[in-house]
């Protein structure tokens, strides 16, 4: 008797995804769901197709306030992380906030960062990079509580400065905690860039999302959405990607 042949599961990832856009054209061509809930595919890619240039315009927008907010909550965060996990005193002090506001809701805050940078690329920016700075610092700085110390001892004996310690062993020893926290901290951030230009903006992707909702065009909004999600899985593959482009360079 044969067995039956095993898919790896790259293929059934690939499946899954094939099953779930086939299911999105069949489903509103049967009836089974009305267009203006759920659009076809078809119908959505060709509403896309015709407005690229609106969307590209839109769409470089929230690529720019992506990238400074997730340099700045990147850049921000490891050395924090480095810091809150390598000394007990800034442990002590740091970890318990950051751990508490993780689970805050932090939309709260973006009508404070409003009032201060009012409501254009500057609130956005500060909003999106703080939301995605905690992810990155609680996961940087676990990843420096389980270096060895007989590593910093070390360094320290050789005659390194605290700057080399910190570069050269502390966040190498540490990639896969710091890599791990800037993939969460990454998507954070695009969340966070999407959300407030979909409460206060006059460009971006999710400006488009609230215009299109208002107006009731369901298949400009279904394909602002998959702007987003092509977004958020571009990043994590590129994440994906510097993992293992640093696994052996982390062994060694």
């Amino acid at each position: 008797m044969k067995r039956p042949i095993a898919l790896s599961p790259r293929a059934t990832r690939w499946l899954i995804v094939a099953g779930l856009l086939a299911a999105w054209e069949v489903v509103p061509r049967m009836g089974l769901v009305p267009a203006l809930f759920l659009p076809s595919l078809s119908d959505t890619l060709v509403v896309g197709a015709r407005n690229w240039h609106e969307y590209t315009e839109h769409l470089w927008v929230t690529l720019k306030e992506v990238a400074i907010a997730g340099f700045f909550s990147c850049t921000a965060g490891i050395l924090l992380g480095v810091l809150a996990g390598g000394t007990a005193t800034a442990r002590r002090l740091l970890l318990p906030v950051l751990s508490s506001l993780y689970a805050v809701p932090l939309i709260i805050i973006y009508p404070l960062l409003a009032a201060w940078f009012g409501v254009g690329v500057a609130s956005k920016i500060w909003f999106a990079g703080v939301y995605g700075l905690l992810p990155t610092v609680l996961a940087t700085a676990a990843g420096v509580r389980t270096i060895p110390p007989q590593f910093v001892l070390t360094a320290s004996s050789m005659g390194a400065s605290t700057s080399q310690k910190v570069w050269r062993v502390m966040i190498p020893a540490a990639m896969p905690a710091v890599l791990a926290g800037m993939r969460l901290g990454g998507a954070l951030v695009i969340v966070g860039v999407v959300v407030t230009e979909m409460l206060s903006s006059q460009a971006g992707i999710g400006f488009l999302i609230t215009q299109y909702r208002t107006l009731m065009d369901t298949p400009q909004v279904f394909f602002a959405i998959l702007l987003v999600v092509a977004i958020t899985v571009l990043f994590d593959r590129a994440m994906l990607r510097l993992e293992s482009r640093t696994a052996a360079w982390r062994e060694a």
